[in-house]
């Protein structure tokens, strides 16, 4: 769609070109949202394309997923062989549901920040602990855990001119046992629950909530738990008032496919009878 209120776009090629925050601006990472309806209140894109940031870094310490890492780039990405959770990456991208034309324009970073909550990015990063760095619109850093970015359907921490930089994944869940559940509504609707569990060496079990919930919920065992013990803790971690409702699944619906899906990673990861 074209944007016919936009009289201007800034390209800036580092940091210290970008331009003073005003009200009409927005960020141009892959657009895909942006292009998709009228933004009648806009009157400047900033263009992050020539930023030209690596999609994708290893370190030592952890995987850097620039902003605009697409999700073709993050798809096609080889993963060291020890990185058990690997597979989230490819299932997660699949839950968008997209095209191959979304895949090779929509960024990680534009899926954070539109922060639905069925943004199967979110899901990713969040259930892997990601960290998000925010450059600050007045300059500076913010680091933040990707589980405190977003704080609501279509909410988040960002304050007008601050622009996510990148998300960086810690190694250790990279190499974590992993369990995915997705469903829907539809065979090619959007997610109405995206759960994801993960299980270290030690037996310590995380649960991560997406789609179901309006934010992204976590939740810990230090040991092998029950099932008894896993519908508990959802039902005091999650009140009904997170559970999200709209035309892809009422609140009562998603509750419970979450405590089945829930179950059902327990069992899998700790290789019970599902209860």
């Amino acid at each position: 769609m074209d944007l016919n209120t936009i009289t201007a776009v800034s390209r800036p090629q580092t940091r210290s070109e970008l331009p003073v925050w005003t009200p009409g601006d927005a960020w141009l990472a892959g657009g895909t949202w942006l292009f998709s309806e009228p933004q009648i209140h806009l009157t400047r894109l900033i263009d992050l394309a020539d930023l030209k940031w690596p999609a994708l870094t290893i370190t030592d310490s952890h995987l850097s997923i620039a902003a605009t890492c697409t999700i073709s780039q993050l798809d096609a990405f080889t993963c060291p062989p020890d990185w058990l959770a690997a597979p989230l990456i490819s299932q997660c991208c699949r839950a968008f549901l997209a095209s191959f034309k979304i895949w090779k324009t929509a960024t990680v970073g534009g899926n954070l920040c539109m922060s639905l909550p069925a943004g199967p990015m979110i899901s990713l990063t969040s259930a892997l602990d990601g960290i998000c760095t925010i450059w600050k619109a007045g300059g500076g850093e913010q680091r933040m855990p990707v589980a405190d970015f977003v704080t609501g359907n279509q909410r988040n921490r960002l304050s007008p001119g601050d622009l996510l930089r990148q998300i960086d994944i810690p190694l250790p869940p990279l190499k974590r046992r992993s369990a995915f559940r997705q469903i829907s509504l539809a065979p090619v609707g959007r997610s109405a629950a995206l759960l994801i569990g993960s299980l270290d060496g030690n037996g310590a079990l995380k649960l991560t909530v997406t789609a179901s919930t309006v934010r992204p919920i976590q939740i810990s065992f230090p040991g092998p738990t029950d099932a008894s013990t896993l519908r508990t803790a959802i039902s005091e971690e999650i009140p009904d008032d997170l559970y999200h409702t709209d035309i892809h699944g009422k609140p009562l619906w998603r509750k419970h496919m979450t405590l089945r899906l829930a179950e059902e990673i327990r069992a899998e990861l700790l290789g019970a009878t599902p209860s």
